[in-house]
C-alpha cells in the first residue's frame, strides 16, 4: 500500500473515494464538507445523506460520488477538539474510514486533514494520528492512500511524520 501526501483540493481527486470531514447530521457545512457538497451536487448528495440520517463521532458512512471524479464519498465525523480525550475519536475516524474503504474493495482513497479546520484540532497532533492510523492499517484492497493537505503548514507536518515512519 502506497501512502502519499499532497497539497490540493480534494474535490478534484480521481480515485475510488474521497473523504468528507463531515458533521454528525451529514449536512453540508463549511470548509471541506461544503466544497464536497457543492462539487458533488448539493441536492442529490443531501438527499442521500438525509436518508442515512446520522453518523456518530469517530464513525464513517459511504455515499455515491455523484458529479465528482471519485465514485464514492466516505463521510467521517471527527471530534471537536477538547483536549486529550479527542484523540481516541480522531483515531477511530481514520480507522473506520479505511475499514469502510477496504470493505468496499476500493483501491484508492483521498483523505483530508480531519478535524483541523473549524473543529479546532491542533494540526501537529492531528498529523501524528493521521499518519499512525494510515501507516498501521492492514488493508486487503487499498493500494493507494493520498493524504490531501489544504496548506503548506499541514503538508509539512504530514511529511515530517511520514518520513519519520519510513
Amino acid at each position: 500500500m502506497k501512502v502519499k501526501v499532497e497539497i490540493g483540493n480534494i474535490v478534484n481527486y480521481n480515485c475510488d473515494a474521497i473523504v468528507n470531514a463531515a458533521n454528525s447530521r451529514l449536512m453540508a457545512g463549511g470548509g471541506v464538507c461544503g466544497a464536497i457538497f457543492r462539487a458533488a451536487g448539493y441536492e442529490e448528495l443531501s438527499k442521500e445523506c438525509m436518508s442515512i440520517g446520522w453518523c456518530n463521532t469517530g464513525e464513517a458512512v459511504i455515499t455515491r460520488g455523484y458529479n465528482l471524479k471519485a465514485k464514492y464519498i466516505i463521510h467521517t465525523v471527527g471530534p471537536i477538539y477538547n483536549g486529550n480525550e479527542s484523540s481516541k475519536y480522531l483515531k477511530s475516524a481514520y480507522y473506520n474510514t479505511l475499514r469502510l474503504a477496504d470493505e468496499y474493495n476500493l483501491k484508492s482513497i483521498a483523505i483530508p486533514s480531519i478535524s483541523t479546520g473549524i473543529y479546532g484540532y491542533p494540526k501537529n497532533q492531528a498529523s501524528k494520528i493521521a499518519i499512525e492510523e494510515v501507516v498501521n492499517f492492514k488493508a486487503t484492497s487499498l493500494e493507494e492512500i493520498i493524504l490531501v493537505c489544504f496548506d503548506n503548514e499541514t503538508y509539512d507536518l504530514y511529511m515530517e511524520e511520514l518520513n519519520g515512519r519510513y
